[in-house]
């Protein structure tokens, strides 16, 4: 299931924003969900599904579930188990990251992907062979 990035939440996120002041990167993460070549977890899913449906993006439940059906449905999803639970306990204690970034981690490791698209994490670092790219870094 190797794939080249796994998109953190806060790209699905932005891809839906109509504020004003996050054009630039709603841009940005519009063109990364337009490209093949990437996957996301499960608790991606999740975290996006419960912050698209309140304030201040307010996405009404079905189009939330339409949108997750979509991206589950043509993109690789790293299923969130023990197995997962245990490897980002090791990479918390291993990187001091929170769990629910260090699960994130873990979720990219599992699709196989080289790097993790996300702005919640430091751009450049590693974690164990995947790589943060902050698309957003610049906008």
């Amino acid at each position: 299931m190797d794939i080249a990035h796994c998109l953190d939440t806060n790209v699905l996120l932005y891809a839906i924003s109509r504020n004003p002041r996050e054009a630039a990167k709603a841009r940005i993460a519009r063109e990364w969900i337009a490209r093949e070549d990437w996957g996301v977890s499960a608790q991606a899913l999740q975290e996006f599904y419960v912050n698209a449906v309140r304030a201040p993006q307010t996405l009404r439940h079905e189009d939330a579930v339409a949108m997750i059906a979509e991206i589950a449905d043509s993109r690789p999803v790293a299923v969130v188990d023990a197995a997962l639970v245990r490897q980002a306990l090791h990479l918390k204690g291993r990187y001091g990251l929170a769990y629910w970034d260090a699960a994130i981690v873990a979720g990219a490791h599992r699709l196989g992907a080289a790097v993790l698209v996300s702005e919640d994490l430091s751009d450049g670092q590693d974690y164990a062979g995947v790589r943060v790219l902050n698309p957003f870094a610049r906008a």
